[in-house]
């Protein structure tokens, strides 16, 4: 077996305020487009009591069902399990930890929007998530 056949899959974690739009969208993009190489978490500083409806059916237009997601609310032991971290509007909310990557996504709250308004942010983080998979998995 060759090392890289061996080595720990790569971790992505997306923290948003409520884990109710942008992150769910998000991880389950990556969960669909990673092929199962990527280990996906994500979650919310102050999370929702349930996933935006707007985004479920936003991603169900995709093929991609996140209807049985339930927001999760964010733990220090996700940020240190993870080697990327992508916060969506939280600021401050999210520890920060040395050696791991952070990256802030500037996107659009979905929150109290129909899917018509959804649809441009769920493109947005489509394209983003291409080039997160692509810088993850570069023999891809």
């Amino acid at each position: 077996m060759s090392p890289s056949e061996t080595a720990a899959k790569p971790s992505v974690l997306f923290v948003c305020v409520h884990n109710a739009g942008r992150s769910q969208m998000a991880a389950a993009y990556l969960r669909h487009l990673g092929e199962g190489l990527i280990e996906v978490r994500s979650a919310g500083s102050a999370p929702a009591d349930s996933v935006n409806p707007a985004a479920v059916a936003a991603m169900a237009e995709e093929g991609i069902d996140m209807s049985a997601e339930l927001p999760k609310v964010l733990t220090t032991e996700a940020v240190k399990e993870s080697d990327v971290v992508i916060t969506m509007g939280c600021g401050d909310a999210c520890p920060i930890f040395p050696g791991k990557r952070y990256e802030d996504w500037k996107l659009d709250d979905p929150a109290g929007q129909g899917v018509e308004a959804v649809r441009p942010i769920r493109d947005d983080i489509r394209a983003r998530i291409t080039a997160l998979i692509a810088d993850l998995l570069p023999a891809k």
